[in-house]
């Protein structure tokens, strides 16, 4: 499958060096690395998908030209609009076209994150009660160096994104009652540490992100009628072990993912 990368920056970069020989060309407006100025000028024979590395703003419009011309996308998070109905006429012209549009949510491929669904589905947990996430990765100066990224909702899009699509992933629909507990601009202009939740949501939902790690990290804690479960940090970020199960009285205790602690230096 040849491929296109649509934004010629970090993420761009990161997706072209991937692509490897499937890449076949670069579409950037400012970047004299990329051989094109806009999509529409790459002749459509010259490939079959496109990854989009752009701002929130044009992908709608690239993913509306890229399905009308046959093509599949790879679009990275988040994808919004601000009528729903915008999402799901997109989604139907693909279904017509017969072409796959995707949103860069990667984590749904972690091992703990497909072991979590596989718990959740089995019951084993009961009553899910209160699920906390949390989230951080260190790139408040590079958000704040970028040109379009350090704007608008800051780490709540970004990050904030992720975790939405964790809590879909695993307990099926949300609600949209969610609120602000905090929005904070330590660094940033725009939130670079935020936490959100809802309290309808079942599970209780209890969600914060920050850009302000010295490293990446991610951990949930699960409460269910019968059980908690738990994951500490994700495999892509460095070795985990397998998971165990340990008696809590009545109760049983599924650590997802327990890391080796080890030191890391700053």
């Amino acid at each position: 499958m040849k491929v296109v990368v649509v934004g010629l920056g970090v993420q761009g970069h990161k997706r072209r060096r991937v692509a490897g020989a499937d890449h076949v060309a670069a579409v950037d407006p400012v970047n004299p690395e990329a051989e094109f100025r806009k999509l529409e000028d790459v002749p459509l024979a010259r490939y079959d998908a496109a990854l989009l590395c752009v701002p929130d703003g044009p992908k709608i419009d690239l993913l509306e030209y890229l399905v009308a011309n046959g093509k599949s996308a790879l679009v990275e998070k988040p994808l919004w609009a601000a009528d729903d109905a915008v999402i799901r006429a997109l989604e139907a012209h693909a279904r017509e076209k017969g072409v796959v549009v995707y949103t860069a949510y990667n984590h749904r491929f972690e091992p703990h994150y497909l072991r979590m669904r596989d718990l959740v589905a089995s019951g084993r947990l009961g009553r899910l009660y209160h699920c906390r996430m949390f989230y951080g990765n260190g790139t408040a100066r590079l958000v704040r160096d970028s040109q379009w990224r350090d704007h608008g909702s800051g780490v709540l899009h970004d990050l904030g994104s992720h975790l939405l699509d964790t809590a879909s992933f695993w307990f099926g629909g949300l609600g949209d009652d969610f609120d602000i507990v905090f929005a904070s601009n330590h660094e940033n202009r725009a939130p670079d540490h935020v936490m959100f939740g809802s309290s309808t949501t079942r599970p209780k939902l209890e969600l914060e992100m920050t850009l302000l790690m010295w490293r990446n990290h991610f951990t949930c804690n699960l409460f269910g009628e019968n059980g908690t479960a738990h994951i500490t940090s994700l495999c892509k970020w460095g070795p985990t072990t397998r998971g165990r199960e340990a008696h809590l009285r009545h109760h049983r205790q599924y650590d997802l993912a327990r890391p080796p602690v080890r030191e890391v230096p700053r």
